[in-house]
């Protein structure tokens, strides 16, 4: 089957490059030869920002396709025209002379996807069933109602699922209206293959044309029951679709929800104006106080997600949080393509319109990010995020500080240097201390990443006035942060700046802050030369052995003892003049 697979897609790669024309993108491997809707299904990437797509391509030099050709027209007509969030997202299409090549956004079968599905646990696998439905009825509702016409093809080959677990309609080849002059479901319908199995009885028994004297959501409707039975009960025979026909009993129920049993059964009625429209289905599902049998989109997990999500920007700060609380709550369980996908995304949107829910937001964004691929890691995590230093938002600011230290190892110097550090010394002269503290703690992981440059100038700057600062907190933590940064300081950077940098915190009114320039002068001892220790660092600490502060005295005391230990030692190895002239007789 692969061997096959692969001569399909270089055949119609040679198609491709022997064409003259200038395709806007690059055929990739074959995915699916669609009989039912005479479509190949092909992997592609698109040529001007190698963004992955899907091309489906007819060829009417196929056996047995040529009759296709009105009804492959119909669905590239119908394609360009209906935009909906639901509905498979038309991009480019290219035709040659028997053959269309339709760019859409990247998917794969529906069929391919159930299958994985089916060794997942029951529980998971019903609320991914459900939200898919729940897609799917939101698109049909759009094309019966908005557009006035019937799908027609309503089955597991019209549904295509994105790279996030999306359910997305297509299979448009018959897609109709009754006011359409060129419709061609109502004449031209039974040349889709097996399409009469999912056709409702008044069509089976006369024919595609009546479905004109009906509502446009009809044929849908009852197409929706069958999907549903093929969905949840795939190795069941299809439901008895020949009329007259009895409603399915209980004892046919098998593993369809108890909670969609009552509207499967109304959408299999036999009577069209009796039926359960694609909208009703909906709205039963969305309704959270009909009584039994309804609510069952309400309570799906993945359908709560997508409208917290849709309607986050709008929310409330309280609404924010209680989503958010139930969305950190819920994550473990989330399918992780759907997390990836779809949530993170949507997620990375949010903080962009910052204010207080970006602190909650950020940890989620980073908690999802630890289940995605390294490869797709910058694009969809860390890009976005050092996008975010620019923003002006301090609560957007103030989390991309708080967990700086979840992210920075994956930054390179280039992207810190070029990209962070430009945005991030702002906040160093921000007009609220919390971002001003925030940034000076946040130099000590970035410090690695920054190249000399900034590290031994601009960097140093900045420090100078953060030693000055009004807030005693932050004029303690440069200094432990000089006392950290030193050795990696230039040679005459470290002797011009260290010695008056923690000077000037023993003079500090605050008591940490003295204990930091303490601290910060015994961290650094090996960045000063044995002169200076002896004439400059210890004639600045021991003035702080009779501090007021005992904190400070006895920091000062230890601090002494441990550099006049360094210059006894060094003293010791030191050659008197007068041995070396007794040893010279």
């Amino acid at each position: 089957m692969d061997y096959l697979r692969s001569i399909g897609s270089v055949a119609v790669s040679s198609l491709v490059s022997k064409s003259g024309l200038n395709f806007p993108f690059n055929l990739g491997e074959k995915i699916e030869d669609n009989h039912k809707n005479n479509w190949s299904l092909f992997d592609g990437t698109k040529k001007d920002d190698s963004s992955a797509v899907s091309i489906f391509v007819y060829d009417s030099s196929v056996t047995g396709r040529k009759a296709f050709v009105p009804l492959a027209k119909n669905a590239l007509r119908k394609l360009r025209t209906t935009r909906h969030p639901d509905v498979l997202k038309f991009m480019e299409v290219v035709e040659t002379e028997g053959i269309i090549y339709i760019m859409t956004e990247r998917v794969r079968p529906l069929s391919s996807a159930l299958k994985n599905w089916h060794s997942k646990p029951t529980q998971g696998r019903d609320d991914w069933l459900i939200w898919g439905l729940h897609r799917i009825s939101v698109a049909l509702a759009f094309v019966n109602e908005s557009c006035s016409s019937t799908h027609g093809n309503i089955r597991p080959d019209s549904i295509f699922v994105s790279p996030s677990g999306e359910w997305k309609l297509g299979g448009f080849e018959v897609l109709s209206s009754p006011k359409d002059d060129a419709a061609v479901l109502y004449t031209m319908g039974t040349l889709l293959p097996d399409i009469m199995s999912i056709a409702p009885p008044e069509v089976q028994k006369t024919g595609w044309s009546v479905a004109k004297d009906h509502d446009p959501s009809a044929p849908d409707a009852y197409a929706l029951g069958i999907l549903i039975h093929t969905l949840f009960n795939p190795s069941h025979p299809l439901p008895t679709t020949s009329p007259p026909h009895a409603p399915p009993t209980p004892s046919s129920r098998g593993s369809i929800p108890k909670s969609i049993f009552p509207s499967f059964k109304r959408l299999l009625n036999p009577s069209p104006k009796a039926r359960l429209s694609p909208k009703g289905f909906l709205e039963l599902g969305m309704a959270e106080t009909a009584g039994e049998g309804s609510g069952f989109f309400t309570k799906n997990p993945l359908v709560k997600v997508c409208e917290g999500l849709d309607g986050f920007a709008i929310a409330s700060e309280a609404d924010k949080t209680l989503f958010l609380r139930s969305l950190k709550d819920s994550e473990p369980s989330l399918p992780p393509e759907f997390a990836s996908n779809h949530v993170l995304p949507s997620l990375v949107s949010a903080l962009e319109f910052g204010g207080p829910s970006a602190a909650s937001i950020l940890p989620l964004v980073l908690q999802l990010g630890k289940n995605v691929p390294p490869q797709e890691y910058s694009a969809l995590i860390l890009n976005p995020l050092v996008k975010l230093f620019s923003s002006p938002d301090r609560g957007t600011r103030m989390a991309l500080l708080d967990h700086l230290a979840e992210y920075v190892e994956v930054m390179d110097k280039k992207t810190v240097c070029d990209k962070i550090w430009p945005n991030l010394q702002t906040g160093f002269t921000d007009t609220v201390a919390v971002i001003r503290e925030a940034t000076v703690k946040s130099i000590i992981l970035l410090a690695p990443k920054l190249n000399e440059r900034v590290l031994n100038n601009e960097l140093l700057r900045h420090l100078a006035k953060a030693q000055s600062d009004t807030e005693p907190s932050i004029r303690t933590n440069t200094c432990i942060l000089l006392g950290r940064l030193g050795p990696t300081l230039g040679y005459n950077t470290k002797r011009k700046i260290l010695v008056p940098a923690f000077s000037l915190a023993l003079k500090d009114g605050f008591v940490h802050a003295r204990v930091a320039g303490i601290m910060a002068f015994m961290a650094c001892v090996d960045c000063f030369e044995i002169d200076e220790i002896a004439g400059k660092v210890v004639p600045s600490v021991s003035p702080s052995m009779v501090d007021k502060e005992k904190l400070v005295r006895d920091q000062a005391f230890k601090a002494v003892e441990f550099f006049v230990k360094k210059l006894e030692e060094y003293a010791a190895s030191m050659v008197n003049s007068y041995d070396i002239l007794r040893i010279a007789a």
